[in-house]
C-alpha cells in the first residue's frame, strides 16, 4: 500500500545515519518474525528502540520550528498552562498527601512551571515524582529542575502512591495495534517489507484484537468496508496498571482524542494515526523511522472503562478549554493579556486550536469530588 506524503524537509546526515540503522534493526525483527509484524512492535521500535528510537536518541524533540523541534505540547507554549492546572492539583492536595507522579515530563517544563505555581499558592508539594523511559529526556528533565529538592526520578512507578498522578500527552505515544475490515471480517495491518522499503501488510487479527473490535462494533454497529483504524491496547493495560499504582489521589490523562462514538466514526476512514517532523505533520509512519514522532489519539472511552474496570472511579471528562477555564486561566491575567499571553490562550482553549481536540479526563480512587476542572462542560456522559 503506498503512501502519500508532502515534501518534507531533508534530514541531516545524522538522522539519516540513525534511522538506517533502525531500519536495518526492524528490517531484522521483520526476518525473524517470517516476513511480518504487527503495528504495534513496529510503532515502539521506531520510538523506543535503545539509542535508536524517537524517545530514546539525542535529537530535540520539544519546541518551535526554529529551535529544531517537531512539535509543541501546552506546556511549552505558556506557564498559564501549568498555573491553571496547579488550581486543580491544589484542590486535591487539601484532601490528601502533597505529592505529584509524572510520566513522561518531556523537557521537565511543566514540572517546573507547576512546582513554581504551588508554590506561589502556598500549596507547597513535598514530593515530584517522574518516571520517564528517555534516558536522553531525563537527562534535559534533571538540568532543568536540578534546583528542586522535591523532585526524584523513578526507573518504575511505586506502588501505593498517595497523590496526584499526571499524564500530559503520553497515552497518544503508546503503541497501537491496526485493523481494517475486508469483506466483513477483521484483518490486522502490519508491517513488511517489500525489497528494502517497509509497507502495510494484512493478515488474519488475532483473537485480542478481533475482540477489540467486536466490543467496538457492537455498541456503534458495522464498520464499513474498508474502514482502518487502530485500538490502544497498550494504553488500556497502562491505565489498568496505573489503578494498581495508585493507592489514594487522582490520575489526570491530558491529550488528544475522542469518546469512542466520535473516534469510530464511519467518515473517519483511515484511523487517527499522524507523523511529526520539524512541524511538518504527515501519514507515512514508514519515512525516516526514529526521527518522527508516532502518535494515535486517544479513545477515552476505553481509558474510562479500563480504569472503572480496575476500580478507579471516573471523576470528570472534559475538554482541555473548559478544564483550563474552570481552573481560572483568565484570572492569570491581572494586568490584562499582553500579546504573547492573548496569542497563549488562544492556542490553548481555542476550538480551532488546542482547546477542543485535546481532552482532560479525572479517575480517582478514595477521592470526595467534584473536582473544579469540571465543574462547568463535564463530558462525562459522552464517554
Amino acid at each position: 500500500m503506498a503512501i502519500a506524503r508532502l515534501e518534507l524537509p531533508r534530514p541531516t546526515a545524522e538522522q539519516s545515519a540513525i534511522s538506517a540503522r533502525l531500519r536495518a534493526l526492524i528490517a531484522a525483527e521483520v526476518e525473524a518474525g517470517g516476513g511480518w509484524i504487527a503495528f504495534d512492535r513496529y510503532m515502539d521500535r521506531v520510538l523506543y528502540a535503545p539509542g535508536l528510537g524517537y524517545y530514546a536518541a539525542g535529537a530535540t524533540k520539544f519546541g518551535n520550528a526554529g529551535s529544531g523541534g517537531d512539535f509543541v505540547t501546552a506546556p511549552e507554549i505558556s506557564p498559564l498552562f501549568a498555573q491553571a492546572l496547579s488550581a486543580q492539583v491544589a484542590q486535591i492536595f487539601r484532601d490528601g498527601p502533597c505529592r505529584i507522579l509524572e510520566f513522561g515530563a518531556g523537557s521537565g517544563r511543566l514540572a517546573a512551571d507547576l512546582l513554581a505555581a504551588l508554590r506561589a499558592r502556598g500549596s507547597e508539594c513535598e514530593q515530584y515524582l517522574i518516571v520517564e523511559v528517555s534516558a536522553e529526556l531525563q537527562q534535559r528533565q534533571r538540568a532543568r529542575l536540578g534546583s528542586e529538592s522535591a523532585v526524584r526520578w523513578l526507573t518504575a512507578p511505586p506502588q501505593g502512591f498517595e497523590g496526584v498522578m499526571l499524564a500530559n500527552e503520553v497515552l497518544d505515544v503508546m503503541p497501537v495495534r491496526m485493523f481494517v475490515k475486508r469483506g466483513g471480517a477483521v484483518l490486522e495491518r502490519g508491517v513488511t517489507l517489500r525489497g528494502e522499503a517497509f509497507v502495510y501488510s494484512e493478515r488474519e487479527a488475532t483473537a485480542e484484537l478481533l475482540d477489540a473490535v467486536t466490543e467496538i462494533e457492537s455498541e456503534l454497529g458495522a464498520l464499513p468496508d474498508g474502514y482502518a483504524s487502530e485500538v490502544g491496547l497498550a494504553a488500556r493495560a497502562w491505565t489498568r496498571s496505573a489503578a494498581g499504582w495508585l493507592g489514594r489521589g487522582v490520575v489526570l490523562l491530558i491529550d488528544y482524542g475522542f469518546p469512542r462514538r466520535e473516534y469510530y466514526h464511519p467518515q473517519r476512514l483511515m484511523g487517527t494515526l499522524m507523523c511529526h517532523y520539524r512541524h511538518h505533520a504527515h501519514v507515512d509512519p514508514f519515512w525516516l523511522p526514529g526521527c518522527n514522532d508516532l502518535t494515535a489519539h486517544v479513545d477515552f472511552t476505553a481509558i474510562a472503562d479500563a480504569g472503572h474496570g480496575a476500580g478507579l472511579q471516573v471523576l470528570g471528562f472534559t475538554t482541555q478549554a473548559h478544564f483550563l477555564l474552570n481552573c481560572g486561566l483568565t484570572d492569570r491575567l491581572h494586568d490584562g493579556p499582553a500579546p504573547q499571553q492573548a496569542s497563549a490562550v488562544h492556542r490553548l482553549v481555542s476550538e480551532a486550536e488546542m482547546g477542543e481536540l485535546f481532552k482532560v479526563l479525572a479517575l480517582g480512587k478514595d477521592v470526595d469530588g467534584p473536582l473544579i476542572g469540571f465543574a462547568r462542560g463535564d463530558r462525562t456522559t459522552r464517554l
